[in-house]
C-alpha cells in the first residue's frame, strides 16, 4: 500500500473515530479500504477487554466471504472452564506469555501447532495469519482493558508481503486507537447505567453534572425492602449472603425496568425507584405493574431456591406520589444523582408500615386517589395511620385480597395492568 493510501486510511480512521462510528463498522471500513488498495485481507478480528458486570470483553469480526458469524460479540470470563482452556491455547495468550507484540504464522504449518482455531482457518483457505498485541501504558489502561488484540489473514498463496506487513504495522494501531475510544464511551455508558440507573445516567452523561443542579418533578416513588433479611443473613454462611441479596435484587430491578421505571438507589437490601411521565395515572399503573411482575419473579425465584434447599423471602413495597427534587446532590468531589424531599421520606415510612399491618404492598392516599376508576377497584383501605416522623395521619391501601383469591378478578387485574 502506497504511503498516500496509508495516510488517507489513517485520516479516515481518525475522523470516523472522532464521530463515533461503531467498532464493527470501523473494522469493516478498514478491511474494505485495505482490499481496495491491493492489501488482500481475507479476515480481520479485533478483541478488547472491557469493564462490564457480565462480559470480560468484546470482539469484532470481518470476512471477505459471507459467514454466519456475528460481526460483534461479547465474551465472558476466561478464568475457568472451557473458556480458560481455549484462552490458554490461543495465539494471543502465547504472545503475552512470551512477550511478543507480533506473530506471523504460515497456516500450512497449522497441523503441527496446538493453537486454537488455527487449523480451522487453514481448512477455510486462509494462508497467512498475522497477530498483534498492542499494549496500553499504565495511564492508558482501564481495569482489565490493558491491551488490544488483533489478527489478520490472507488467502494469497504467497502470504503477506513485507510491504503489506509494514502497512499493517502502521495502520492497525490507528484502528486500535479508534476502537479503544469507542469502547471507552461504551464503558462510561455502562458504568453510568449500572451505578447511577438508566435515567440518572442519561442526565449525567448528557451534561447535567454540576453540583446543585436539580429540577422539581412529580413522580411515583417505589421503596421496597426484603422481609426478614437480617435473620436470614445471620442464619446462612457468609459466602451465601451476597448471592441471596443478588437474587432478590435481580427480581426487584427486572420488574421495575420491565414496567418502565428507573432504579435510583440500592440501600442495603432496599430499593428506591421512580416512575414518571406526562400522565401520572399511567405512571401509577406502571408502578402497580412492576409490583405484579415482582411477585411473579419472586414466585419463580423462591421455587428455584427452595428446590436447592436455600432460604426464601419476599419484600415489602411502599408506593407514593408527590413532588421531589431530582438532580446532583453532595460535595464537590462526591455527588449523587437522586431524588430528595418529603415524598422520599414518606415512601420509606409507608414501606416500613407494611410490617406492622402485615401487607406486602401499601400505597398512599395520594397514590390511590390519582388512579383511574378502574385502578381504584383493585385497592382497598387498610386503615388510617400516623407514619413515624410524618406530621399527619393518612389512609393506606393494599391490593384487594380477591385479586389473588379469585381467578376472574386476577385476570381482570392483569388486563388492567397490561392496558
Amino acid at each position: 500500500m502506497q504511503l498516500t493510501s496509508r495516510l488517507a486510511l489513517m485520516n479516515w480512521l481518525t475522523g470516523q473515530g472522532l464521530t463515533g462510528l461503531p467498532e464493527n463498522e470501523l473494522l469493516r471500513g478498514f478491511c474494505e479500504r485495505c482490499c481496495a488498495e491491493g492489501l488482500e485481507l481475507s479476515r480481520g478480528m479485533v478483541v478488547i477487554d472491557t469493564l462490564h458486570p457480565i462480559y470480560e470483553g468484546r470482539g469484532f469480526r470481518w470476512s471477505d466471504r459471507p459467514s454466519n458469524e456475528r460481526d460483534a460479540f461479547e465474551y465472558g470470563s476466561t478464568a475457568e472452564g472451557d473458556a480458560a482452556r481455549n484462552w490458554r491455547r490461543s495465539v494471543f495468550f502465547h504472545m503475552l506469555e512470551h512477550g511478543h507484540d507480533e506473530m506471523l504464522i504460515d497456516l500450512a504449518d497449522a497441523p503441527s501447532m496446538d493453537f486454537s482455531q488455527i487449523g480451522e482457518l487453514a481448512e477455510k483457505g486462509h494462508k497467512h495469519y498475522l497477530a498483534f498485541v498492542h499494549r496500553f501504558g499504565e495511564n492508558g489502561a482501564l481495569g482489565l482493558m490493558d491491551c488490544l488484540y488483533s489478527c489478520w489473514t490472507t488467502r494469497r498463496d504467497s502470504g503477506f508481503s513485507e510491504a503489506e506487513l509494514e502497512s499493517l504495522r502502521d495502520l492497525v494501531p490507528v484502528l486500535g486507537l479508534a476502537i479503544k475510544s469507542a469502547q471507552q464511551v461504551d464503558i462510561a455508558r455502562t458504568l453510568g447505567r449500572v451505578y447511577l440507573g438508566r435515567g440518572a445516567s442519561e442526565q449525567v452523561l448528557g451534561g447535567r453534572i454540576s453540583r446543585g443542579v436539580t429540577e422539581r418533578i412529580s413522580a411515583v416513588l417505589w421503596y421496597s425492602d426484603l422481609r426478614g433479611s437480617t435473620g436470614i443473613s445471620e442464619s446462612i454462611g457468609p459466602d451465601e449472603i451476597i448471592p441471596f441479596l443478588n437474587d432478590y435484587a435481580q427480581a426487584v430491578i427486572d420488574a421495575i425496568h420491565d414496567a418502565g421505571g428507573d432504579v435510583l438507589k440500592l440501600i442495603g437490601d432496599g430499593v428506591l425507584a421512580m416512575f414518571t411521565g406526562e400522565d401520572m395515572a399511567h405512571a401509577r399503573r406502571a408502578a402497580l405493574r412492576a409490583e405484579h411482575l415482582f411477585r411473579q419473579n419472586v414466585a419463580a425465584l423462591n421455587a428455584r431456591r427452595a428446590a436447592d434447599g436455600r432460604p426464601t423471602t419476599s419484600a415489602y413495597i411502599g408506593l407514593h406520589v408527590g413532588e421531589v427534587f431530582y438532580g446532583n446532590i453532595g460535595s464537590e468531589d462526591r455527588l449523587d444523582f437522586t431524588v430528595v424531599g418529603p415524598t422520599v421520606n414518606e415512601v420509606s415510612r409507608i414501606a416500613s408500615m407494611s410490617r406492622s399491618v402485615d401487607r406486602e404492598l401499601l400505597a398512599s392516599a395520594e397514590f390511590y386517589k390519582g388512579l383511574d376508576a378502574a385502578g381504584r377497584r383493585y385497592l382497598v383501605s387498610t386503615g388510617r395511620y400516623a407514619l413515624r416522623g410524618i406530621g399527619r395521619a393518612q389512609d393506606l391501601y393494599t391490593l384487594d385480597p380477591e385479586v389473588d383469591a379469585s381467578e376472574p378478578v386476577t385476570g381482570s387485574y392483569e388486563r388492567y395492568l397490561a392496558g
